[in-house]
């Protein structure tokens, strides 16, 4: 980089100001990149609920990208680490192997979204700053950083395609996995949608729609004001419920909820299923600038077919009414694929200092990509449409 830049560890969003984060690629409303998960609002409240922390292991080490003036023109969320929980993006196997060849894999850094497996920008810009330099200046600086920290790695998941040449370009080894995301042709509405799908297909997503409802149960969106503290101690409940069995431990507490309930309450969604008056399954979403993005769901009663409509169903139908491009319904779930979610490509960028471990790992990674790719290929071949129908992403 040709004129002098400054890049400064921060450890605690406490310390950043929101109108200067604010000015930073997809973290703000009211431009149209807009990421709820780099909002301030969303990375603060994990931080001060102590969901993300040094306690919880996930340490803020942000990196901030400052003019001579200390004005912010480019930032990484970025996190020192002790385990790799929460990452949706498993190297543990990595770990293993050089800790029995008698390395030191944690601490790592890991540059990420606290427990979201959603695609976003990494390498973040200031508006009307050269995006090309500066994120090839913060690509660099991370690879930098990890050096003058003596760590082992540096992890950057979730990556846009769009990115991907910036860290290549600086040595990180490529990574790819699959996700499954629903993509808005223009549908008027739901049956529209179905209707491009084969008639078997067809047929199978209406009675399962129509089962998940049975016994009177009965579906609220609620949004903006309707996230009373009273709605987050259900939701609460069912993801504690949830959460404990699928995980062992869930990652979020109940002060994260309120928080980003006060914060950003008009950017997320609850899917809350209801029987006897008494709500007893929820999902919750966050909406971005085109994408509604589907993060957890817990239940206190299982119904057949009932995660599948509050899940996936609703928040196509949800996305088909605000007219948002896509739905992103989180990690993995090859199940997703009959309901009209289409596998797409993720991409993770990971630098390894150490030179043996940096040439195990490009080799596995090498074959995985042709695994994945195949997967990928095997799996739209099966998608639910009708021939010369089916959604291109």
């Amino acid at each position: 980089m040709k004129t002098a830049y400054t890049i400064r560890i921060e450890n605690s969003f406490k310390s950043i100001l929101p109108e200067r984060w604010s000015r930073l690629s997809g973290t703000l409303s009211a431009n149209g990149s807009y990421n709820p998960f780099l909002s301030h609002a969303f990375l603060s409240s994990l931080e001060e609920s102590g969901s993300a922390s040094a306690k919880s292991g996930w340490m803020g080490h942000h990196l901030l990208l400052e003019s001579d003036d200390g004005t912010l023109i480019g930032a990484v969320p970025c996190y020192l680490k002790n385990h790799s929980q929460g990452e949706y993006v498993f190297d543990q196997g990595w770990a293993d192997a050089f800790e029995r060849a008698g390395g030191h894999y944690y601490p790592k850094l890991q540059a990420s979204i606290p427990f979201t497996p959603a695609t976003g920008p990494r390498l973040l810009v200031a508006g009307g700053e050269d995006e090309a330099m500066i994120r090839a200046g913060l690509a660099g600086g991370l690879k930098e950083v990890t050096r003058q920290l003596g760590v082992s790695s540096a992890h950057v998941t979730f990556v846009p395609e769009g990115e991907v040449p910036f860290f290549e370009d600086e040595g990180y080894l490529h990574r790819t996995d699959q996700q499954f995301h629903f993509i808005n042709d223009g549908y008027a509405n739901h049956e529209a949608f179905l209707e491009t799908l084969s008639s078997r297909k067809r047929k199978e997503l209406r009675k399962e729609r129509r089962a998940a409802l049975e016994g009177g149960i009965s579906i609220d969106w609620l949004t903006g004001k309707d996230l009373t503290e009273d709605i987050w101690d259900q939701f609460f409940a069912f993801y504690m419920d949830t959460g404990s069995r699928k995980w062992g431990r869930p990652y979020l507490n109940r002060l994260f909820y309120s928080l980003i309930g006060e914060r950003m309450a008009d950017d997320i969604l609850l899917v809350m299923a209801k029987r006897n008056g008494k709500y007893i399954a929820g999902a919750i979403n966050f909406i971005g600038a085109d994408t509604l993005y589907g993060r957890h769901w817990g239940c206190i009663e299982d119904h057949p077919f009932l995660h599948f409509e509050v899940c996936y169903h609703q928040a196509i139908d949800f996305a088909l009414e605000k007219k948002l491009a896509r739905v992103e319904a989180g990690a993995q779930g090859e199940h997703k694929l009959a309901r009209g979610y289409l596998p797409v490509t993720t991409h993770s960028m990971h630098h390894i200092a150490h030179p043996g471990l940096r040439r195990a790992i490009d080799d596995y990674l090498q074959r995985e990509r042709r695994e994945v790719e195949a997967i990928g290929d095997m799996l739209t071949e099966h998608a639910p449409f009708r021939k010369g129908e089916r959604q291109q992403d």
